[in-house]
Parts: C-alpha cells; sequence; structure tokens
C-alpha cells in the first residue's frame, strides 16, 4: 500500500492531468509545451544545507516563479507547465508520464547538488539519450543553460554529462530533455546564494530566456 503522501502526491497528479488536458486541448497549437519539473517533494527534502534549506523549497520556488514570469508576458511564448505546484511528492514514474500526456518539447528537471566536498561548486547539466537527434538536441539546450548561468549570472560550470535518471531514461524521444543541478547546498556561497528569493527570480528568468533561446521563439 502506498505511503499517505505519495498517494496524496499520485491524486493531485491526476486531477491536475485531467485540467492541463483540457487547457491542452484549447492551447494554441502554435506554443510549444515546456514541462519543469521541481526535484523531491513532500517528505523527500533532498539536499539540505547547513542552515537547513532545502532543495525541495529551492526548486519549487524556481518552478514556480519561471511560471508567474510565463503568465505575465503580454504574449507567451510557451505553454508552460509544473510537475508539482505545492510541496507534496510526485513519483518519477509520473513527472515523466505528465511529459508524455501533454506531448512535451522540453522537459527541465531542477535540482540542488551535494558533496562531501564542500568546496565543489558550480551547475550541472545532465542527459540521458534516446536518439542521437535528442543527444545533440538535449546536450544543446543544456549548453544554452549553462552559459547563461555562467555568463549572466556567474556561476561557474561543471560541464554537460550523460546521468541514468529515471526522469531522463524515461523521457520521449523527440522531446529536449536536461537534469540541472543549480549548485551544491554544501559549498557556503552556493549554499547562500540559493536560498535567496532574488536569486531564484534571476534564475527563473534566465532559464525561461534560454528556452525561448532555443526553442528560437
Amino acid at each position: 500500500m502506498r505511503a499517505p503522501h505519495k498517494l496524496i502526491g499520485a491524486l493531485f497528479l491526476i486531477g491536475m492531468l485531467s485540467t492541463l488536458n483540457a487547457q491542452r486541448d484549447v492551447a494554441s497549437d502554435q506554443n510549444p509545451i515546456v514541462i519543469i519539473d521541481p526535484g523531491h517533494g513532500g517528505a523527500d527534502a533532498g539536499a539540505i544545507s547547513r542552515t537547513g534549506s532545502k532543495e525541495k523549497d529551492i526548486t519549487l520556488s524556481v518552478a514556480y516563479k519561471m511560471l508567474v514570469l510565463n503568465n505575465r508576458l503580454n504574449k507567451k511564448p510557451v505553454e508552460l507547465y509544473l510537475t508539482r505546484y505545492i510541496d507534496t511528492l510526485i513519483s518519477l514514474n509520473d513527472r515523466t508520464q505528465l511529459a508524455k500526456k501533454l506531448k512535451a518539447d522540453v522537459f527541465i528537471s531542477i535540482h540542488c547538488n551535494q558533496a562531501i566536498n564542500q568546496t565543489a561548486a558550480g551547475t550541472e547539466v545532465y542527459i540521458h539519450p534516446k536518439s542521437e537527434v535528442q543527444a545533440e538536441e538535449s546536450a544543446y539546450f543544456g549548453f544554452i543553460i549553462q552559459k547563461g548561468l555562467s555568463d549572466i549570472l556567474g556561476i561557474k560550470s561543471r560541464g554537460i554529462k550523460y546521468g541514468n535518471f529515471q526522469v531522463l531514461r524515461d523521457s520521449e524521444a523527440d522531446c529536449a530533455t536536461v537534469l540541472l543541478e543549480l549548485g551544491f547546498l554544501s559549498q557556503n556561497d552556493e549554499a547562500v546564494y540559493l536560498t535567496k528569493e532574488e536569486s531564484h527570480r534571476a534564475i527563473a528568468f534566465l532559464l525561461l530566456q534560454s528556452i525561448t533561446k532555443f526553442l528560437e521563439l
């Protein structure tokens, strides 16, 4: 039997899928579909900084700010959806199913890193190629994201890597899919940066810019 928090997460996603499918029917076919996946949630806090900041809260804050910024644009360039809108635990399978149901063009899973080596710092982008074309598209998308985070926000880039993560492995072959590690909560400076609301807004704006640049909108 599922744990209560997992059941709540599953029921929440089922209800959300029904709503999103209805929205999808009336959405403009010209607008690409983008899924933002805030990592962890509910009982799964993810990485935790020495001051108690939780990965699940940071990723949700960034994702939600992306949603708000996109909705405030006079002409929304993309249809943007989150895999979770509240602090609840959604299964990895349900996260990828959402992207498949909506036939997403882009999928970004947002995370924060942690390491025993407390000097480890910087962003990482992971891809899991389903095809040669998807690998090239995902890698290029990851490059755009990392270049923006480095050039504009000054966050060190640790490159694009191969990762056997389920949200990447189960993605569709025609969907550019990346898992983004924003930085290390185990590194003092990055932990401080990643816990600030203004940082979340800056990252959210940068990610939206990266999406529109990648999609050539």
